[in-house]
């Protein structure tokens, strides 16, 4: 988790990589059933900067607000440093000292709810025509199985694509980016059958234009 806010957060702007400042660039965001969250830039994107020829591209980490504003207070702090410190007891490494007393606060306790949230914007030609499409996730804890959002997004997930392996159904060989599944229609449209039979529901909207005023 500390490497999200210390490392730098490649994006893409005009068909060009560039690097900015992890927690950089924070805007607020309106999440249906769960209100307001703060987005900031992280290192997201990874294989997609070289796999999606899209001219603007930027992956952000959503939290609740003011948690950016700590972090960032944290890091001016020098406690996400790598860099061995002395003191009066001895030397010390500020970010395994932080990480140590972290550790304990950001750990999740047995029956303890979590939830996540995520979306994907995208727009550009089809057709020749302009589009702009949403997909909104929001997952929660699941009580009767005892599951978390976060067991549930990535676990579902994983086994989703296992199983479309077992059946012959991904053709690809060797090693390659699992946004290449996405491209296939058939595989992810399956895909995400499978998550919304187990509740984890993408919706997808088609939101207003940015400085439009939405519909009445």
């Amino acid at each position: 988790v500390i490497e999200e806010y210390t490392r730098p957060a490649r994006l893409v702007e005009n068909g060009r990589m560039v690097v900015k400042e992890p927690l950089s660039n924070l805007e607020l965001l309106n999440f249906e059933g769960v209100g307001t969250l703060e987005a900031f830039n992280t290192d997201g994107l990874r294989t997609l900067l070289t796999t999606i020829p899209a001219r603007q591209m930027r992956e952000k980490t959503l939290r609740y607000p003011g948690h950016a504003s700590r972090i960032q207070f944290l890091k001016d702090l020098g406690l996400f440093s790598s860099q061995t410190v002395e003191t009066s007891t001895g030397k010390v490494v500020p970010r395994d000292l932080a990480a140590t007393l972290l550790f304990e606060q950001w750990r999740c306790r047995e029956g303890e709810a979590d939830l996540t949230v995520m979306r994907v914007e995208v727009s550009g030609e089809r057709a020749g025509q302009h589009v702009r499409y949403r997909y909104d996730l929001l997952d929660r804890y699941d009580p009767a199985s005892g599951l978390s959002s976060m067991a549930r997004t990535t676990g579902f997930m994983a086994t989703a694509v296992a199983r479309q392996l077992l059946a012959g159904r991904i053709k690809r060989k060797g090693v390659f980016a699992p946004e290449a599944l996405g491209a296939e229609p058939e595989l992810f449209h399956t895909i995400m059958s499978e998550l919304a039979e187990r509740g984890v529901v993408y919706r997808r909207t088609t939101p207003p234009e940015e400085g439009s005023r939405p519909s009445q």
